[in-house]
């Protein structure tokens, strides 16, 4: 009986000495987590100055140049080499021959025409001394002056009634028409360079059966270009042709000046876009290549442009007003990529120029005093 009075008198001391052992390790440990410090967030702030800002409509287009020909084949015949391969890239002087076709057939076609025309005014001649003597001697020189291997001379003036029905009588007008309509086509088969350029495109090389509506390459003048591109009806009114244009590459890299040069009457129906042409030079501009413009669109007054980051939502931008940010209502005129045109802004208005993370209208603030605050006006 003893012995279970001591185990429970025992039981007890050890349990209350644990609590009392608890409690003082509670009691001595400290409290080291430290209060939360008020931050305080850095904006940027600009000071509004309302002015006329200038709209530039975006547009983008690849480059097509202004003087370009497609080759087509007007008649049949096997291509010839000719002063240089007819291939892509290949350069050519104005009047240079690009094309030429086999035409040795049809040159002895023409050649049999001519020499029936000189036979005949020859054959005319005689009955001509006797009949019309005063008007022998221009026939003759022509018939002396005409050379088979050259183009048929226009035929002498006729000076009198009489001369020209004896003249067309012997059929000598349809005899000459006739010929110089196969000297035309015969021209056909050479086609020459109508300005000095560079050949882009070649369908056929030397050997090829051309024929006749056939395609056989294209061929450019690789000075001046033309961009075409599709401008929002909404800014059609204050597009005016010779209107400069700032265009630069996709990389930013390279920046040119072009000019406005044609605008199109009619609206796309489908995009509700119009077609504008600016022409636009350089050396290392080539054909295809894009290339994005800057238009002036038109001068929006009493506005400011700034970032699309610091439109809200709801068509409201933050300012500062004693070191609180606080919301206002603007009404944003136009969006580019990165910025927007606002109007109702008052000038002398404290604005944020950079978005605050975590913004809420409220919100204490300390204005940056690194860099002098800037107008807003651009």
């Amino acid at each position: 009986m003893r012995k279970t009075i001591l185990s429970v008198i025992l039981g007890i001391a050890v349990i209350v000495g644990s609590i009392l052992i608890s409690k003082f390790i509670v009691d001595s440990k400290e409290n080291r987590r430290p209060q939360p410090k008020k931050v305080v967030k850095t904006v940027f702030v600009d000071t509004v100055e309302n002015t006329t800002v200038a709209i530039k409509v975006p547009a983008n287009g690849n480059l097509v140049a202004k003087n370009r020909v497609e080759l087509y084949a007007e008649v049949q015949g096997v291509l010839r080499k000719g002063s240089h391969l007819f291939k892509t890239g290949q350069s050519y002087s104005a009047r240079q021959t690009l094309i030429k076709i086999d035409a040795s057939e049809y040159y002895a076609t023409v050649q049999s025409a001519k020499s029936e025309l000189y036979n005949l005014i020859t054959s005319v001649l005689p009955d001509l001394r006797l009949d019309y003597p005063e008007h022998f001697s221009k026939w003759q020189g022509y018939v002396s002056n005409f050379d088979l291997n050259k183009t048929t001379p226009l035929l002498p003036e006729i000076s009198s009634e009489k001369e020209k029905f004896f003249i067309t009588g012997r059929g000598v007008f349809s005899a000459y028409y006739n010929v110089k309509n196969l000297e035309q086509r015969l021209s056909k088969y050479t086609i020459a360079a109508p300005f000095s350029g560079v050949l882009t495109e070649t369908l056929v090389t030397e050997g090829t059966l051309v024929r006749a509506g056939q395609k056989l390459g294209e061929f450019i003048k690789p000075d001046v270009y033309e961009l075409e591109v599709a401008i929002s009806k909404s800014y059609a009114d204050f597009l005016n042709v010779g209107e400069e244009v700032t265009l630069h590459n996709l990389g930013k890299t390279k920046t040119y000046t072009g000019k406005v040069v044609r605008i199109n009457g009619r609206v796309d129906q489908a995009s509700q876009t119009i077609t504008t042409f600016i022409e636009v030079s350089g050396e290392r501009l080539k054909e295809g290549q894009y290339l994005e413009a800057n238009l002036n669109a038109k001068n929006e007054d009493n506005a400011i442009e700034v970032d699309r980051a610091l439109l809200t939502e709801n068509n409201q931008i933050y300012v500062v007003r004693d070191s609180i940010l606080d919301l206002i209502d603007v009404s944003p005129i136009y969006f580019s990529d990165k910025k927007v045109v606002l109007k109702n802004v008052p000038n002398g208005e404290t604005i944020v120029s950079r978005p605050v993370v975590g913004a809420y209208s409220g919100m204490l603030v300390k204005v940056y005093a690194g860099a002098s605050q800037e107008k807003v006006s651009k």
